[in-house]
């Protein structure tokens, strides 16, 4: 399963890089790293008994793949190589981390399958996205959606340790999941009222 997560990354890392002969340049090559982390991350999941065992392990590996999160965005501007494809690559690499911290805390049987949700929501965006090619276009920044996506991470993160009882992992992450629905909702109408304007 780790292997497989590897080879899609590898195969659309190859597809989208730009220039794939001139290199993927230090920022992209930690973004890399950290989806090394996640392929790893969701190779464990395919064995639900040794995450149960070890939860804080797992924990531990998703808590380094985020802080590299932050580590990979400063080295791009520090060294001014930002481009259309490291963020890109670094935000897929988000919504997949997303998506297997939710496969994680369901194997763990800490809340149930409606986390999964969290995950899933941005995939179900984009494959809305084919009949409907207003919700494809671009949105501004907004502070709200990444203090939102911080916030999943976190409340995925503070599910996962093993204090952490059921009552307390259904408070967080159905708060994170309230946040990024109203998230979603906004963000849909501005497209849809861009769109008819």
């Amino acid at each position: 399963m780790a292997a497989t997560s590897y080879l899609l990354m590898a195969g659309c890392i190859l597809t989208g890089v730009p220039a794939p002969w001139q290199g993927l340049g230090l920022a992209n090559r930690i973004t890399l790293g950290r989806g090394c982390l996640i392929a790893l991350l969701t190779g464990i999941l395919a064995d639900p008994g040794l995450l149960t065992r070890h939860p804080l392990p797992f924990a531990v590996l998703a808590l380094l793949a985020l802080v590299l999160d932050g580590v990979d965005g400063a080295v791009a501007r520090r060294t001014s190589t930002q481009s259309d494809f490291g963020a890109r690559f670094d935000m897929e690499l988000d919504a997949f981390l997303i998506l297997v911290l939710c496969v994680a805390v369901v194997l763990l049987d800490k809340a149930g399958p409606w986390v999964l949700a969290i995950g899933g929501m941005r995939y179900a965006f984009v494959m809305a996205g084919l009949p409907f090619s207003w919700l494809t276009a671009p949105l501004p920044q907004s502070l709200r959606r990444k203090a939102i996506c911080v916030w999943q991470v976190v409340a995925l993160m503070v599910a996962l340790l093993p204090v952490a009882g059921a009552t307390a992992t259904t408070w967080v992450t159905g708060s994170a999941l309230a946040g990024l629905a109203g998230s979603f909702i906004i963000d849909i109408r501005w497209l849809y009222r861009h769109a008819s304007a």
